[in-house]
């Protein structure tokens, strides 16, 4: 059987996905980070991600990608959005569509594996310098996130958590930075 081969006249980029997991504690905002294991930014601190195959959704890859490097499956993730700044990454051209998710904390124990050295929580306002331009990637996250907690408290929408009203209170507050 002859592998398929793809020729173009123009270079192409690659894509990856990247999952921004919130883990909500009772009282404080966390998200889950792992210790890069290679180069680029060996030893930093990143969001869990990675290539997308060719046979693949981009969503499928920030599943596979996330259960690959922590072990954890989230209910569902939300589109942050795409990140295209041409140096964002020094291997080459490389695109990124984020997700995010918002998960109990003491729900998932991640466990590193695959290319993370390491993987774990960390508070919102205590976090490590992060890789790529994955501050960035956080702010946007968040951003999302507070607008998500909007909508459920303003429309009264059937909450797509188990989380109890005054835990979203908090929940709200912590990343809001708000009450």
């Amino acid at each position: 059987m002859t592998e398929k081969q793809y020729c173009y006249k123009y270079p192409r980029p690659a894509l990856t996905a990247d999952s921004v997991v919130f883990g909500f504690d009772g009282a404080d905002l966390n998200v889950l980070l792992i210790q890069r294991k290679n180069e680029p930014f060996e030893g930093d601190w990143a969001f869990p991600g990675g290539f997308m195959e060719i046979e693949e959704t981009i969503e499928a890859c920030a599943f596979r990608e996330l259960r690959e490097e922590t072990g954890i499956i989230p209910a569902f993730m939300d589109q942050v959005g795409t990140f295209s700044a041409i140096d964002r990454d020094p291997r080459g051209r490389v695109v990124t569509v984020a997700f995010y998710t918002l998960v109990k904390l003491q729900d998932y124990q991640p466990e590193a594996a695959d290319d993370a050295a390491h993987a774990d929580w960390f508070r919102i306002d205590e976090l490590p310098s992060l890789a790529f331009d994955h501050t960035k990637i956080l702010r946007f996250a968040l951003s999302k996130l507070k607008e998500r907690l909007k909508q459920i408290a303003n429309d009264q929408l059937q909450p797509v958590t188990s989380f109890s009203v005054p835990e979203l209170q908090r929940l709200y507050e912590a990343v809001g930075n708000e009450r």
